[in-house]
């Protein structure tokens, strides 16, 4: 076709439809998949969407503060946590380079320990803080171990040095008891408190604190300083020392009560056993003391501390180290004293003896010392028996009433020691050798000894009738009998001593004159200011028990003075040569053999017919002296057999006069039944005395040439007898009353002439 450039037009149907009919007839196509995106196209979809927020502004803005808060917080928080452990970590690198070696950690007393033993080499006392010696985990039970560990830190082995848990709980049971975070529980570690033990590494300065007591008292001061400061110096002593030394340390230096440093020194001073040999019920008894060392310490109370060694059994139980059949046998069979730790004997005695050493080997001794003494344990318990028995029997219940006894043999040494009554109100003071009180009438026999050590024989006569003395700047003075307004008219000086006459009494004083009575007092021990005037004769001068009982003795052993003692020797511990030796026994001569021996009958008497009839031992012979102070505030025995010289006092602590209790009454009975239990299974000596003649009942014994007094003639007392001077002068000694007793004396010679 022309015009087409030879192509053909394309074919056009003709327009019959409209367009949406022509849609409509047009098949529907499915719906593409669309295909999917890739990660990154996601990811980047997921970045152009903008984040759905809350149509609530306020919320958006709460949002917002917290978000910015907490952001704040943590980049402070990490920053903060870091320098923390930085600091820490330098503190703990401080401390370990400072700490000193192991040993030197185990013994850090400044002042020693004093051990006393008894006649036989047993120990009985303990004073000052003792050390037993270094043990280790490695020769310590395993039982103590692990009762220690069972009670104060179970999860020693699994921690760093501190538990915050174990902290956390402290905090929560203060605060729910009422007390502040830190006060009372304090969840430390085994570790923390071997740091308080140690004081933080700070050491000891006399310069600084007063004593040892005040630097540990500073050293267990909590504060939050103290707390924080410990961290890191646990972490220190974990680091350099490991558990096991650390777990010594504690063993070593922990305090047990009784002046007990350590795990050794405990079990020696309660089971009389080392610590490495301790049973479960022993090992439980010694951890339970750590809470509260004197509460709970079995020489106090112990029941009370097998109580809480119970409680220490189940804790080992629960734990694991113990199975429930041991745990059984252990509740079963709970720890026991040994038998010195049990006695507490000598309690009194001890503390005599600390008094009667050096200072610087004994209350404030820095070594280890160990004291040899006179000690009786045997006799020990007689006197603490005898007085219980007596007490309970005679005695009110409430009763304050006090009495002390000495027991000592002729030469001085002191077997036995009672300071005072078991009472609330009783204390550490010791009646025995501190308290100073008037003797009575037990100062009469060295009136008498006076006497017959210049000639007068017990059977011279004196007067008992009313008396009166000018005493100087005082006035008349009239001494009463103890039986007011009764005389026995002329009696012989055996009768006026056995009766215990006043009125005769001060009239041999004022015929042998007060000097001459004075100094044989003060040449048998009486250390005190003896009383100038009349009254001497009576016992109105001051002394201690122990004093009059060392007086009796040499009474005992002759006529010869004694000075009370107790130390036998005194060593450094380890050591084989003594530092010092005993000090006391015989002294001078004070009165001849003859007058000792006639004084000694004389006190016989005293027993056998007079005021002492209540201090009678059956068939063994016994001498003795009754003694009664004005109103009643002292009461007195004292007396002898051939083996013993025994004290016994009885008053109040308050010098308060007591209900008619006399020398002769309850003093005498303590006296007898200690002096019964003293010489249970001893034989029967005879006291060292010279009898009367035939007028007395008795065969005669003749002294030696050399001890013959004037007047004395072949033992006849009786028929050269003379009576004492009536009419005494008025003055003490002096030319008067030597005088007289020269005109008595020459008349005594006229008659044996």
């Amino acid at each position: 076709m022309k015009g087409t450039g030879g192509r053909k037009p394309p074919l056009v149907a003709d327009r019959r439809y409209g367009a949406q009919d022509k849609a409509s007839r047009k098949p529907a196509k499915p719906a593409a998949k669309p295909a999917p995106a890739s990660a990154g196209a996601r990811a980047k979809t997921a970045r152009r969407k903008p984040a759905r927020r809350s149509g609530n502004i306020v919320v958006r803005l709460v949002g917002g503060l917290f978000g910015a808060i907490w952001r704040i917080l943590w980049g402070i928080g990490w920053r903060v946590g870091l320098g923390i452990a930085v600091v820490l970590g330098l503190a703990t690198a401080h401390f370990y380079t400072q700490l000193p070696p192991v040993e030197s950690l185990l013994d850090a007393r400044t002042r020693g320990s004093v051990t006393m033993l008894d006649g036989e080499g047993k120990v009985f006392a303990w004073r000052g803080e003792t050390f037993g010696g270094q043990i280790t985990v490695d020769n310590v039970s395993e039982h103590l171990e692990h009762a220690v560990v069972a009670t104060e830190d179970r999860r020693f082995y699994r921690h760093l040095g501190i538990s915050p848990r174990g902290i956390a709980s402290a905090v929560r049971i203060n605060l729910a008891e009422g007390r502040g975070p830190l006060e009372g529980n304090g969840g430390s570690t085994i570790t923390q408190q071997v740091a308080k033990l140690i004081c933080l590494g700070v050491p000891f300065d006399p310069q600084k604190w007063d004593s040892e007591a005040a630097y540990e008292a500073d050293c267990r001061v909590s504060s939050v300083w103290r707390k924080l400061k410990e961290v890191p110096f646990s972490f220190a002593m974990e680091a350099k020392y490991g558990k096991d030394n650390i777990l010594t340390i504690y063993l070593n230096r922990a305090y047990l009560g009784a002046g007990a440093r350590g795990f050794e020194a405990a079990a020696q001073r309660y089971f009389g056993k080392s610590a490495a040999n301790v049973s479960p019920a022993e090992a439980a008894m010694l951890a339970g003391l750590l809470k509260a060392p004197s509460r709970y310490a079995p020489t106090a109370n112990l029941e009370r501390s097998q109580q809480r060694a119970s409680l220490i059994i189940g804790l080992m139980q629960d734990q694991g180290y113990l199975t429930t059949a041991e745990a059984d046998e252990a509740r079963a069979h709970p720890a026991q004293l040994s038998e010195a730790a049990a006695k507490q004997a000598g309690g009194y005695f001890a503390d005599w003896i600390m008094e009667s050493g050096p200072d610087f080997l004994t209350r404030d001794t820095t070594e280890d010392v160990v004291i040899r003494t006179t000690l009786d344990q045997r006799l020990q318990d007689a006197a603490e028996e005898a007085l219980d028995s007596v007490f309970s029997e005679k005695l009110k219940d409430g009763s304050n009433a006090q009495a002390a006894i000495v027991v000592m043999s002729a030469d001085g040494a002191v077997r036995a020691m009672v300071g005072g009554r078991k009472t609330a109100t009783a204390g550490s003071f010791n009646r025995a050798t501190q308290a100073k009180r008037q003797p009575g009438s037990t100062f009469k026999p060295f009136v008498y000894a006076a006497a017959l050590e210049l000639g007068y024989p017990p059977s011279s006569t004196v007067m008992d009738e009313p008396l009166t003395i000018d005493v100087p700047g005082s006035g008349p003075w009239s001494p009463q009998n103890y039986e007011k307004g009764r005389y026995l008219g002329q009696i012989d000086l055996l009768t006026a001593l056995a009766k215990s006459v006043n009125t005769s009494t001060v009239r041999v004083q004022e015929a042998v004159g007060r000097d001459m009575v004075r100094d044989i007092a003060e040449g048998f021990g009486f250390a005190h200011d003896l009383a100038n005037g009349p009254a001497l004769a009576l016992g109105a001068s001051e002394s201690t028990l122990i004093e009059m009982t060392g007086a009796y003795a040499g009474i005992l052993n002759g006529g010869t003075s004694v000075r009370p003692y107790g130390i036998l020797d005194l060593r450094l511990k380890g050591e084989d040569d003594p530092l010092m030796g005993q000090e006391g026994g015989y002294g001078e001569r004070v009165i001849s053999e003859t007058a000792a021996r006639q004084l000694v009958y004389m006190m016989t008497q005293v027993i056998e017919r007079g005021t002492g009839g209540r201090a009678k031992l059956g068939d063994r012979p016994a001498a003795g002296k009754t003694g009664t102070t004005s109103a009643l505030r002292d009461a007195w025995f004292i007396g002898f057999t051939a083996d013993y010289v025994a004290g016994v006092w009885m008053g109040y602590d308050d010098n308060s006069p007591m209900q008619g209790v006399t020398g002769g009454g309850i003093p005498a009975d303590i006296w007898r039944e200690v002096m019964l239990r003293v010489h249970e299974g001893l034989p029967i000596h005879e006291l060292p005395m010279d009898r009367p003649t035939e007028a007395y009942g008795q065969a005669p014994t003749t002294p030696a040439p050399d001890q013959v007094p004037p007047g004395y003639a072949g033992g006849d007392w009786q028929a050269q007898s003379a009576p004492m001077p009536q009419n005494p002068p008025r003055q003490s000694g002096g030319d008067v009353a030597e005088q007289i007793l020269m005109d008595v004396l020459g008349s005594m010679f006229g008659n044996r002439n």
